[in-house]
């Protein structure tokens, strides 16, 4: 079998890189596998802390911002240049923690069917309970629910929420929609089915695109619960400009597979639970409430 690609792509992750790359043999214990990793011109010291720690890595410098598509596209294609090309891919945030074997278990799921298998993940310092990463298609009805009630209550019920809150969903192999993309394993088939990320998507919403476009062509994402890794988290809860980045995103995806009917309706009940929650003072909510009104939001959403 060809060796495992494991891609990451880096925008000033100097100070989480050496966290992954420690863990990363525990993670992949068991399988051939060769690290490929896609620098967003990082400012900080990223590319030396990669060549310092691990030197035999492929090392792509976009020279640019490029985005999270974008990186995972450059990485694919250096490590399509491999003698033998690469087997299946390991897409990975740099502020993942795969614990022992994590990547093998998620590996030895694909197949008969499944293309994509996601990890159970765990937020660091709370690591009894899994984070809901399982994912729902976005509807009208889902979005009004999540407005009204939020989704963490609305989870339990299918019709109302994107997100997946039923524990016993991740105590077994579990097929979604789509899932967080912090971690996820790929098939060589899928890839090669699919083709590229869509990089149209800055940030946010590209692994919805992609899980979505792979279930289209007949493959599923499933949960492998033997699986597990930690997420030390991003900060797109707390910044008004990701967070506006991820609303309008969202709504973008939902206008590619929906007419404009539809895609009124989404959007309005997405700035519905936007402005709900600006109401109570959420700064981030009121700045996505604020570009949800703008005319031609939507057109081009540019990354930070």
């Amino acid at each position: 079998m060809s060796p495992v690609a494991v891609i990451v792509v880096t925008w000033n992750s100097a100070s989480v890189l050496p966290g992954f790359l420690a863990a990363l043999p525990e993670g992949m214990a068991g399988l051939d596998w060769r690290l490929v990793v896609a620098d967003n011109d990082s400012a900080d010291d990223t590319v030396e802390v990669l060549r310092s720690l691990a030197p035999d890595a492929t090392v792509v410098q976009t020279g640019r911002n490029a985005g999270y598509a974008a990186g995972v596209n450059a990485a694919l294609r250096a490590a399509g240049e491999w003698d033998g090309g690469h087997g299946p891919v390991l897409v990975c945030n740099p502020d993942i923690r795969m614990r022992q074997g994590c990547a093998k278990r998620l590996v030895d799921r694909l197949g008969d069917g499944v293309g994509i298998a996601v990890p159970l993940l765990y937020e660091e310092g709370r690591e009894e309970t899994p984070l809901h990463s399982l994912r729902r298609e976005s509807s009208v009805s889902r979005a009004l629910g999540e407005a009204l009630i939020g989704n963490r209550r609305a989870g339990r019920f299918p019709p109302l929420s994107e997100l997946v809150t039923d524990p016993a969903a991740y105590r077994r192999p579990t097929r979604a929609d789509w899932a967080t993309g912090a971690l996820m394993a790929l098939s060589a088939d899928c890839v090669a089915a699919c083709g590229p990320w869509d990089e149209s998507f800055f940030l946010y919403s590209e692994e919805t695109e992609y899980c979505l476009r792979a279930r289209d062509r007949g493959y599923v994402t499933r949960l492998e619960p033997t699986a597990e890794a930690v997420h030390l988290g991003g900060d797109s809860r707390v910044s008004p400009r990701l967070w506006t980045l991820l609303t309008l995103n969202r709504v973008r995806l939902y206008r590619r597979r929906h007419g404009a009917p539809a895609t009124a309706c989404f959007r309005g009940a997405v700035f519905l639970r936007e402005a709900s929650r600006a109401a109570l003072g959420r700064e981030a909510s009121r700045a996505a409430a604020g570009a949800l009104l703008r005319p031609g939001a939507l057109r081009a959403v540019p990354g930070p």
